[in-house]
């Protein structure tokens, strides 16, 4: 298969039960993520911060992978496939994707603020629990909040660079630099699509509206059919 970049959102994860960010029952309405997404929020009340990744947790727990996330595994495993989410759920790894590469982090791992050690989180994260390395308490979730920078951009941008089929899959395209991607892929010779329940608006080549539970799937059988 020639190389092909597909870049996963909230919409994909949406029919699973996991809230996204922009819709009118979204986590931008129920919550004020400047006081639960920053860096400062955390330093303010990092009890707050913990119990709501704590609730995500648990929600993502209860979720169980879609047709869409089933489908993606299964492109995963093909030559030349590089699966980039901006989701912090697990549901990609437990529908079966291999090599996922999660630019936002994982709701499933944490991280000390002080030291940098990783490891796999507990299903409750304490602000007073220390860090099995260094042993202070400043552990925090392992995902990237706003006005930190994303993860692993060299290996993405160098993805892009080599693409020549980038996907995008149910995110809203206005979160940088995750919206410019359909851009560097343009640049870089790729044909673009996008597969959402609604067309963001971006600069791709084609378009297809429908839920990820119908659209991603089809798109998948097209594709290993050849």
């Amino acid at each position: 298969m020639n190389p092909v970049v597909i870049l996963s959102g909230a919409g994909l994860s949406a029919e699973s039960g996991l809230g996204t960010f922009r819709d009118v029952d979204g986590l931008w309405t129920r919550f004020d993520l400047a006081e639960v997404a920053t860096p400062e929020g955390f330093a303010r009340d990092p009890a707050l911060v913990h119990d709501f990744y704590n609730a995500r947790r648990a929600n993502m727990a209860q979720a169980r992978p879609n047709a869409a996330h089933v489908a993606l595994a299964r492109l995963s495993k093909m030559p030349g496939v590089t699966l980039v989410t901006q989701n912090v759920d697990n549901l990609l790894e437990r529908a079966g994707a291999q090599g996922v590469v999660h630019m936002h982090g994982q709701l499933s791992r944490a991280l000390c603020h002080s030291c940098g050690a990783r490891w796999d989180a507990p299903a409750v994260m304490d602000s007073e629990a220390p860090c099995p390395a260094c042993r202070t308490t400043a552990i925090r979730p392992d995902v990237v909040w706003f006005g930190e920078i994303p993860y692993h951009m060299d290996r993405i941008e160098k993805a892009l660079a080599q693409a020549d089929l980038f996907v995008s899959i149910g995110t809203s395209g206005t979160v940088y630099p995750a919206a410019g991607f359909v851009d560097l892929a343009r640049r870089g010779g790729a044909r673009t699509l996008e597969l959402n329940l609604v067309a963001s608006g971006g600069a791709f080549d084609a378009v297809r509206e429908g839920p990820a539970t119908k659209v991603v799937p089809d798109w998948v059988a097209e594709m290993m059919a050849g």
